[in-house]
């Protein structure tokens, strides 16, 4: 029942036989059989059964889709419950051979004076471990044989448990280097994230003296900057500067300047080439007159130079 829904497709639609009164017909039956089943199972006799198959039934008027499902799905059901009657015909068949088997080896022990209840308490201690071995092995008689396969299958078995154990054990090592590795790692970022930090922390508390210094030098500037254009202010008053002295008017001052000094400076040559001379007019005089006599002393001396290299004779 619980693969039924295999055989049904929903997005198939529904053929004209399935609405047919045949086919209705089946799904009615079978749903009464169910029904029946359940009343017999649950033990109510004959009157539960009737009101079962009732409420089981398809109606007056069925839809052809839900009768091609329940037809679908009732096949599907028959055919289980034919496959698994099969089954446990067989398992009944083999269950009535092992107990014919156990009986004739009963008869046989009892026969051989090896009875379960007449063994001593060692020899029936060694026949229930002998039978839990052959449970464990699977071992459904006494053959030699039997035991030799089921204790190779134990063999191979084992061996697939200490290959998987040994492959496990290589992954957890693995994973535990992994993991130690990721925990080092780990602790490396750990570390380098608390050296960053404190380099951050350090490098901002530079920062802000270095700010705080900053600030206190440009407080001190303004303030000298301040009274300097408080002083600038007061010279220009002084001096009488007014808004309308502009850059031009200035460059025309200073071109006038210079051609006032290229006009004055002959007479200051003038003038300088007279300050040796005294304040006094009578000074001045004698003054002159003392250059005049150094002239006529020096032209005279000149004169005696000149005229005893003229009779000098030659040698």
């Amino acid at each position: 029942m619980d693969h039924a829904g295999e055989h049904l497709d929903p997005a198939a639609p529904a053929s004209a036989s399935a609405s047919s009164s045949t086919a209705v017909a089946e799904v009615n039956a079978w749903l009464a059989s169910l029904a029946a089943e359940a009343g017999s199972g649950g033990g109510a006799g004959g009157r539960g059964g009737g009101g079962a198959a009732a409420e089981l039934s398809l109606g007056l008027e069925p839809t052809p889709r839900g009768v091609a499902y329940i037809r679908a799905l009732a096949a599907a059901s028959q055919a289980r419950s034919r496959a698994a009657g099969i089954a446990a015909a067989g398992l009944r068949a083999q269950a009535a051979e092992y107990r014919a088997e156990a009986a004739r080896l009963r008869e046989v022990l009892e026969r051989a004076g090896l009875a379960r209840d007449a063994l001593p308490p060692p020899a029936a201690a060694a026949a229930r471990a002998v039978a839990a071995v052959g449970n464990l092995l699977a071992i459904r008689d006494t053959e030699m044989s039997s035991f030799v396969v089921a204790s190779a299958d134990l063999s191979l078995r084992r061996a697939e448990v200490e290959e998987k154990r040994d492959k496990v054990h290589k992954e957890s090592k693995a994973l535990l280097d992994y993991t130690r590795k990721a925990i080092t790692k780990l602790t490396e970022l750990k570390k380098m994230l608390e050296k960053l930090r404190n380099d951050v922390e350090k490098q901002q508390m530079e920062q802000i003296e270095d700010w705080q210094t900053k600030l206190v030098m440009m407080d001190s500037k303004e303030r000298q900057y301040v009274l300097q254009v408080s002083n600038y202010k007061a010279m220009l008053n002084r001096v009488g500067y007014t808004p309308e002295i502009n850059h031009g008017v200035l460059m025309e001052m200073a071109e006038h300047k210079k051609d006032l000094e290229r006009k004055t400076k002959p007479i200051a040559d003038t003038l300088r080439s007279y300050q040796d001379l005294p304040p006094d007019k009578a000074l001045a005089a004698l003054a002159i007159e003392d250059k005049k006599r150094q002239y006529a002393a020096a032209e005279k001396y000149l004169e005696d130079v000149l005229q005893s290299a003229l009779t000098t004779p030659s040698l």
